[in-house]
Protein backbone atom coordinates (compact mmCIF):
# COMPACT_ATOMS: atom_id res chain seq x y z
CA UNK A 1 0.00 0.00 0.00
CA UNK A 2 1.49 3.33 -0.86
CA UNK A 3 1.71 6.30 1.63
CA UNK A 4 -0.76 8.17 -0.67
CA UNK A 5 -3.36 5.36 0.08
CA UNK A 6 -2.85 5.37 3.57
CA UNK A 7 -3.27 9.06 3.33
CA UNK A 8 -6.34 8.87 1.67
CA UNK A 9 -7.87 6.04 4.13
CA UNK A 10 -6.87 7.86 7.21
CA UNK A 11 -8.68 10.79 5.61
CA UNK A 12 -11.70 8.85 5.37
CA UNK A 13 -11.72 7.55 8.52
CA UNK A 14 -11.04 11.37 10.25
CA UNK A 15 -14.05 12.65 7.66
CA UNK A 16 -16.82 9.45 9.35
CA UNK A 17 -15.51 10.12 13.01
CA UNK A 18 -16.02 13.88 12.82
CA UNK A 19 -19.44 13.63 11.11
CA UNK A 20 -20.49 10.78 14.40
CA UNK A 21 -19.02 13.37 16.66
CA UNK A 22 -21.13 16.25 15.66
CA UNK A 23 -24.28 14.36 15.32
CA UNK A 24 -24.14 13.15 18.75
CA UNK A 25 -26.31 15.39 20.58
CA UNK A 26 -25.51 17.46 23.48
CA UNK A 27 -26.08 16.80 26.96
CA UNK A 28 -27.83 19.83 28.36
CA UNK A 29 -29.11 18.15 31.65
CA UNK A 30 -32.02 20.43 32.36
CA UNK A 31 -33.59 17.21 34.17
CA UNK A 32 -32.11 19.18 37.03
CA UNK A 33 -34.83 21.79 36.76
CA UNK A 34 -37.47 19.31 36.30
CA UNK A 35 -40.55 20.97 34.89
CA UNK A 36 -42.67 17.39 34.37
CA UNK A 37 -46.51 18.78 34.51
CA UNK A 38 -47.60 17.71 38.27
CA UNK A 39 -44.34 17.09 39.70
CA UNK A 40 -44.37 18.33 43.19
CA UNK A 41 -41.59 18.62 46.04
CA UNK A 42 -42.15 18.84 49.60
CA UNK A 43 -39.65 20.51 52.38
CA UNK A 44 -38.63 21.10 55.69
CA UNK A 45 -38.62 24.70 56.26
CA UNK A 46 -37.33 27.04 58.56
CA UNK A 47 -37.43 30.47 58.43
CA UNK A 48 -35.89 33.29 61.03
CA UNK A 49 -36.55 36.99 61.34
CA UNK A 50 -33.78 38.73 63.14
CA UNK A 51 -35.48 42.59 64.08
CA UNK A 52 -36.23 44.00 67.54
CA UNK A 53 -37.06 40.12 68.60
CA UNK A 54 -35.55 36.71 66.62
CA UNK A 55 -39.28 35.03 65.28
CA UNK A 56 -38.40 31.65 63.75
CA UNK A 57 -41.10 29.65 61.49
CA UNK A 58 -41.39 26.15 61.04
CA UNK A 59 -43.47 24.50 58.58
CA UNK A 60 -43.84 22.76 55.13
CA UNK A 61 -43.60 23.73 51.57
CA UNK A 62 -44.81 22.22 48.14
CA UNK A 63 -44.12 23.25 45.31
CA UNK A 64 -45.70 22.08 42.40
CA UNK A 65 -44.96 22.41 38.86
CA UNK A 66 -48.66 23.99 36.83
CA UNK A 67 -50.00 24.54 33.84
CA UNK A 68 -48.68 26.58 30.73
CA UNK A 69 -48.94 30.04 29.55
CA UNK A 70 -47.40 32.71 27.50
CA UNK A 71 -45.59 34.82 29.73
CA UNK A 72 -44.91 39.13 28.17
CA UNK A 73 -42.02 38.12 25.77
CA UNK A 74 -44.17 35.51 23.83
CA UNK A 75 -42.60 32.26 25.44
CA UNK A 76 -44.01 28.81 27.01
CA UNK A 77 -43.76 29.45 30.32
CA UNK A 78 -45.43 27.00 33.30
CA UNK A 79 -46.91 27.78 36.81
CA UNK A 80 -44.69 27.38 40.07
CA UNK A 81 -47.37 26.86 42.78
CA UNK A 82 -46.22 26.98 46.11
CA UNK A 83 -48.06 25.79 49.46
CA UNK A 84 -47.96 26.02 53.21
CA UNK A 85 -48.89 24.04 55.86
CA UNK A 86 -47.81 24.25 59.73
CA UNK A 87 -47.18 21.83 62.22
CA UNK A 88 -50.80 20.06 63.32
CA UNK A 89 -52.08 21.01 59.66
CA UNK A 90 -53.40 18.08 57.70
CA UNK A 91 -54.53 20.60 54.52
CA UNK A 92 -52.02 22.78 52.61
CA UNK A 93 -52.68 26.15 51.77
CA UNK A 94 -52.07 27.86 48.55
CA UNK A 95 -49.69 30.68 49.22
CA UNK A 96 -47.96 32.06 45.93
CA UNK A 97 -48.32 31.59 42.41
CA UNK A 98 -44.58 32.41 40.69
CA UNK A 99 -43.71 31.42 36.93
CA UNK A 100 -40.90 29.10 35.47
CA UNK A 101 -39.39 28.72 32.33
CA UNK A 102 -36.27 26.74 30.64
CA UNK A 103 -35.09 29.19 28.14
CA UNK A 104 -31.65 29.86 25.94
CA UNK A 105 -29.60 27.08 28.53
CA UNK A 106 -30.98 28.96 31.47
CA UNK A 107 -33.66 27.78 34.33
CA UNK A 108 -35.49 30.95 35.62
CA UNK A 109 -37.89 31.46 38.53
CA UNK A 110 -40.11 34.87 38.59
CA UNK A 111 -39.75 35.03 42.67
CA UNK A 112 -42.27 38.11 43.93
CA UNK A 113 -42.07 39.67 40.38
CA UNK A 114 -38.09 39.36 40.29
CA UNK A 115 -37.04 36.40 37.48
CA UNK A 116 -34.00 34.88 38.91
CA UNK A 117 -31.68 32.84 37.07
CA UNK A 118 -31.40 29.22 39.06
CA UNK A 119 -29.30 27.38 36.85
CA UNK A 120 -27.37 27.19 33.41
CA UNK A 121 -27.01 24.56 30.79
CA UNK A 122 -25.36 22.40 30.57
CA UNK A 123 -23.60 22.51 33.84
CA UNK A 124 -19.89 22.61 34.35
CA UNK A 125 -17.47 23.64 37.27
CA UNK A 126 -16.60 26.47 34.89
CA UNK A 127 -19.98 27.97 34.76
CA UNK A 128 -20.90 31.27 36.08
CA UNK A 129 -23.67 33.82 35.81
CA UNK A 130 -25.42 36.55 37.73
CA UNK A 131 -28.51 35.56 38.86
CA UNK A 132 -30.45 38.82 39.03
CA UNK A 133 -29.35 39.61 35.12
CA UNK A 134 -32.82 40.11 34.76
CA UNK A 135 -33.92 41.44 37.92
CA UNK A 136 -33.67 45.03 40.09
CA UNK A 137 -31.89 43.25 42.44
CA UNK A 138 -27.96 44.00 43.44
CA UNK A 139 -25.63 41.63 41.12
CA UNK A 140 -25.64 38.05 42.42
CA UNK A 141 -22.71 35.84 40.69
CA UNK A 142 -23.09 32.46 41.28
CA UNK A 143 -21.37 29.18 40.16
CA UNK A 144 -21.33 25.56 40.36
CA UNK A 145 -18.79 23.89 43.26
CA UNK A 146 -20.00 20.15 42.37
CA UNK A 147 -21.08 18.98 39.13
CA UNK A 148 -23.28 15.88 39.13
CA UNK A 149 -22.00 14.52 42.56
CA UNK A 150 -23.69 12.37 45.02
CA UNK A 151 -25.30 14.27 47.76
CA UNK A 152 -27.14 13.46 50.77
CA UNK A 153 -30.03 15.47 52.18
CA UNK A 154 -30.78 13.76 56.01
CA UNK A 155 -31.98 10.09 55.10
CA UNK A 156 -32.12 11.14 51.80
CA UNK A 157 -29.40 10.23 49.33
CA UNK A 158 -29.14 11.58 45.69
CA UNK A 159 -26.69 9.87 42.92
CA UNK A 160 -26.48 13.40 40.85
CA UNK A 161 -26.50 16.61 41.99
CA UNK A 162 -25.29 20.44 41.55
CA UNK A 163 -24.36 22.28 44.18
CA UNK A 164 -25.05 26.30 43.28
CA UNK A 165 -22.56 28.72 45.14
CA UNK A 166 -24.39 31.72 45.54
CA UNK A 167 -22.55 34.02 48.53
CA UNK A 168 -20.44 33.91 50.59
CA UNK A 169 -19.30 37.22 52.57
CA UNK A 170 -18.08 37.58 55.82
CA UNK A 171 -17.05 40.32 57.95
CA UNK A 172 -16.83 41.82 61.45
CA UNK A 173 -20.55 43.04 60.86
CA UNK A 174 -22.35 41.12 58.19
CA UNK A 175 -23.01 37.20 57.42
CA UNK A 176 -24.02 36.30 54.05
CA UNK A 177 -23.89 32.59 53.24
CA UNK A 178 -26.56 31.41 50.31
CA UNK A 179 -26.26 28.47 48.09
CA UNK A 180 -28.41 25.78 46.52
CA UNK A 181 -28.47 21.98 45.84
CA UNK A 182 -30.61 20.39 42.34
CA UNK A 183 -30.81 16.79 42.10
CA UNK A 184 -31.42 15.09 38.97
CA UNK A 185 -34.76 14.70 37.38
CA UNK A 186 -36.09 16.05 41.02
CA UNK A 187 -35.19 19.85 41.05
CA UNK A 188 -33.87 21.70 44.42
CA UNK A 189 -33.40 19.49 47.13
CA UNK A 190 -31.51 21.65 50.02
CA UNK A 191 -31.38 25.60 49.76
CA UNK A 192 -29.49 27.79 52.53
CA UNK A 193 -29.93 31.11 52.96
CA UNK A 194 -28.55 33.45 55.64
CA UNK A 195 -28.09 37.35 55.56
CA UNK A 196 -27.44 38.64 58.52
CA UNK A 197 -25.64 41.71 60.37
CA UNK A 198 -23.67 40.35 63.53
CA UNK A 199 -21.56 41.98 66.01
CA UNK A 200 -17.64 41.35 66.21
CA UNK A 201 -17.51 38.20 63.83
CA UNK A 202 -19.76 36.51 65.91
CA UNK A 203 -22.28 34.60 63.54
CA UNK A 204 -24.17 33.45 66.85
CA UNK A 205 -24.59 37.39 67.96
CA UNK A 206 -27.28 38.28 65.25
CA UNK A 207 -28.56 42.05 65.11
CA UNK A 208 -30.91 41.68 62.02
CA UNK A 209 -31.31 39.65 58.78
CA UNK A 210 -33.05 36.42 57.85
CA UNK A 211 -32.13 32.82 57.45
CA UNK A 212 -34.30 30.28 55.55
CA UNK A 213 -33.21 26.79 55.16
CA UNK A 214 -35.09 24.26 52.84
CA UNK A 215 -34.48 20.54 53.32
CA UNK A 216 -36.27 18.08 51.24
CA UNK A 217 -38.60 15.53 52.16
CA UNK A 218 -40.50 13.92 48.88
CA UNK A 219 -41.51 14.69 45.54
CA UNK A 220 -43.62 13.18 43.07
CA UNK A 221 -45.85 13.89 40.36
CA UNK A 222 -49.98 14.85 41.45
Amino acid sequence: MTSQSRFLILLVVFFFYRCGKEDLPTQTHEAYFDLTPGRYIVYDVVEITHDISHDTLIYQLKTVIGDTFIDNNGRLAREFLRYKRFPGQAEWGLTDIWTTIIVDARAELVEENQRIIKLVFPPSLSSDWDAHAFSDLPKMPCYYSAVHKGFNVGVNAFDSALVVQQEDYFTMVDHRRKYEVYAKNIGLIKKHFRDVKIVGFDTTNVVSGKELYYSYISHGIE
